[in-house]
């Protein structure tokens, strides 16, 4: 019998579909309790002072940059290997993309690339950068703060894969990826496939009051009903649009989904830890190229990536079984809407030759141990077999010869 088996999967329990019951049969299913009680639980468990729920990831990185007063025309790092969100929301603000090449040991953002490109430029070319914790990678916010303070730059992590994940710092202290002690601001999904399923939505943290404020007006059309924050007040009906805002708001349904499953994100995150253990263990003698952070590093696993030489064969093998495992991702500055700005292939090389062989595995909480280990087993047959066949073929090249 074929297998089905995903590359991510969310888990829906009897207590989600209880707490979403239970809110579409109260009074409020937008703008409600269960809104400010989703942040105010997620701020806590990521060790944040403020916290705005927004409609999906892709929104809470446009409303970032746009909070930090990014202006036109000016530069913004980023890089290539990421969803097309974390660069376009820097369009959104008509500023420029720049990207950055990674680090092939840690697939993340190389920082000594950032710093020669801010070193090498006029002060005030740059506005701000935006690392990506990509697979659930927690980049080195210190480091980065470090530099952003040396060149007057905002500071925007993309942790859509990482919520959970933390680094020590060099302080000796743990550092939750959120926990706005580094970053202006971090940005959340909560997309099926990541750690907390709304269906769709999104989460930006900060320890910036004046920022938390202007997120939460830009969120909902720029409309404040604050009377501290209206020049007038005709009475309580009264409000005062005081920027140009954006539809942005998460309602209760999803954010009542989103307390009931962040009860459970730690156990979530401890079975993400044991299977990239046993991926480790049982695939270390293949020819295959995994991440192995330092002990100083808590990966919070959203993906679990190898690289292969023969990545589609491979690719094309385990689909065969039933295994559908997944790419993350077509370098962004390929694509051809950031070719059509004059960004090529071959400029960012390190990113390129990963994209030529990474390979996401299934990687998900409810992922049973007999699921994964005929994952491992078909990945075994197929370098078993590709050596085979490499064997008979160099022994006929030999006889023919």
């Amino acid at each position: 019998m074929k297998l089905n088996i995903p590359y991510g999967r969310q888990e829906i329990t009897q207590k989600d579909i209880e707490a979403v019951v239970k809110t579409l049969q109260s009074d409020w299913l937008t703008q409600g309790p269960a809104v400010a009680e989703f942040e105010q639980k997620f701020a806590d468990y990521v060790g944040a002072q403020y916290a705005v729920a927004v409609s999906n990831g892709t929104t809470a990185l446009h409303l970032a940059v746009k909070a930090l007063n990014t202006k036109p025309k000016s530069k913004v790092i980023t890089t290539p290997i990421t969803f097309a969100a974390s660069a376009n929301c820097i369009r959104y603000c008509d500023a420029e993309v720049i990207f950055s090449d990674i680090d092939p040991d840690t697939l993340l953002l190389d920082i000594l690339n950032i710093k020669q490109l801010l070193q090498t430029a006029p002060k005030g070319t740059y506005s701000g950068i935006i690392p990506v914790s990509f697979a659930g990678y927690p980049v080195d916010m210190e480091a980065y703060r470090d530099l952003a303070n040396e060149h007057d730059l905002w500071l925007i992590e993309d942790a859509c894969h990482a919520p959970g994940a933390s680094f020590i710092d060099t302080k000796g202290k743990l550092q939750k990826t959120g926990n706005g002690n580094y970053a202006d601001a971090t940005i959340f999904s909560f997309h099926p496939v990541k750690h907390i399923a709304c269906g769709e939505g999104g989460m930006i943290t900060t320890n910036n009051f004046e920022l938390y404020q202007k997120l939460r007006l830009l969120r909902t059309h720029g409309i404040t009903k604050d009377p501290l924050q209206m020049k007038e007040n005709h009475g309580p009906w009264y409000y005062e649009m005081k920027e140009l805002g954006y539809n942005y708001r998460l309602g209760d349904i999803a954010c009542s989904l989103g307390i009931s499953q962040l009860e459970r994100a730690e156990e979530g995150l401890d079975r993400r830890r044991e299977i990239a253990r046993i991926y480790n263990e049982t695939l270390s003698d293949l020819p295959i190229r995994m991440i192995h952070p330092p002990k100083s590093i808590d990966h919070a696993f959203h993906l679990y990536i190898i690289q292969v030489e023969e990545r589609l064969a491979l690719y094309n093998y385990l689909q065969s079984k039933g295994i559908y495992v997944q790419v993350h991702y077509i370098p962004v500055h390929t694509m051809p809407y950031y070719q059509k700005l004059g960004w090529r292939k071959g400029d960012m090389p390190h990113a390129e030759k990963y994209y030529q062989h990474g390979l996401s595995l299934p990687m998900y909480p409810s992922l049973k141990n007999q699921e994964l280990a005929q994952i491992i087993n078909h990945i075994k047959e197929f370098f078993n077999e590709n050596t085979s066949n490499n064997t008979s073929k160099r022994r006929k090249q030999k006889s023919i010869s």
